[in-house]
Parts: structure tokens; sequence; C-alpha cells
């Protein structure tokens, strides 16, 4: 079977940044742009846990699906089964310039969400399928890390584009 193009990406030099995955386009003509929101360095660094990516997801999903201008582009936002980061979809033909500024708004919320477990949107059982394995805590701690290293200068070229 032919590798999919994201497993011919050299994990062990790919930075923490903001990387256009792929660009898809429908039927229609629309462009749909993955974009690789690389949190922690593959295979260098401790992984995020599923439990902070989790309630990352919450949050993150909430704030961009009601952002008051990316809103109607979003289409979605998940955790890397890696869990060294996450996808972000958005439509439109984009760079990774085009959503610095969103992203930092998206991680400034996420690190300064205020509230417990149970105050992330959706953590109930009606509303999700796995409404307690959150961890707000590494939640707002990764997302700090991110902002704080990462999102002032972000990588923005994957290396096999160098």
């Amino acid at each position: 079977m032919k590798k999919i193009p994201s497993f011919t990406i050299d994990h062990n030099r790919l930075e923490r940044g903001v990387y256009v995955s792929r660009r898809d386009f429908t039927p229609s003509g629309d462009c749909l742009t993955t974009f690789d929101v690389r949190m922690t360095l593959p295979n260098r660094q401790k992984a995020i846990t599923p439990q902070a990516l989790h309630a990352m997801e919450h949050l993150a999903a909430t704030f961009l699906r009601n952002h008051p201008v990316w809103a109607p582009k979003v289409v979605y936002w998940g955790p890397m089964g890696c869990c060294t980061g996450n996808y972000l979809i958005l439509q439109g033909e984009l760079v990774s310039n085009d959503i610095i500024g969103l992203l930092r708004e998206t991680f400034a919320f996420i690190a300064t969400y205020p509230g417990t477990e149970a105050d992330i949107p959706g953590a109930t059982p009606r509303d999700c399928g796995n409404y307690t394995f959150m961890d707000l805590d590494a939640a707002r701690h990764a997302a700090r890390i991110y902002l704080e290293e990462v999102l002032p200068d972000p990588a923005t070229v994957y290396p096999a584009e160098e």
C-alpha cells in the first residue's frame, strides 16, 4: 500500500509550529486546508496526555466555532493520535501565517479558562461520550507553553519543504 503524505515527513526533524499539512478540494471546488498544530517535538519531548488533549479539544472547538470572524470557516479541530498536537481544518486556501493570530487567541482562551472540568463546554454525559476523561489543568499548562514558547515565532514550513 502507498504511504500517505503525512507519513513521509521525517518526524525526527519536525519542530513545534503550525504547518499546512494538506489541501483538499471538494467536488464544488471549495478548498479545505488542514493545519498541523504541532505542540511538542515528536519522539523527543513527552507527548501531551490524551486527557489534556480532550479538554483542549472541547475548549478549542467551542472557541473556534464561536469566533466572530473565523467561525464560518471552521470545519474541524481535534487531537493527533500521537498526542503531539492537534489538527485544524479550515475552509479556504490558507497558509500558516494567516491563522497565527487566531491560534494565539485560541491558546490564550485555553490557558486562562476559568473553573473546573465540570465547566468545560460539553463535559456532560449527555454531550460527550467520555466526559470525565479530561484534565483541564494539564490542558491549560500545555496551552500556556505553546502560547509562550512557540506562537510568538512559530515554525511554518515542514522540513520536507525546506
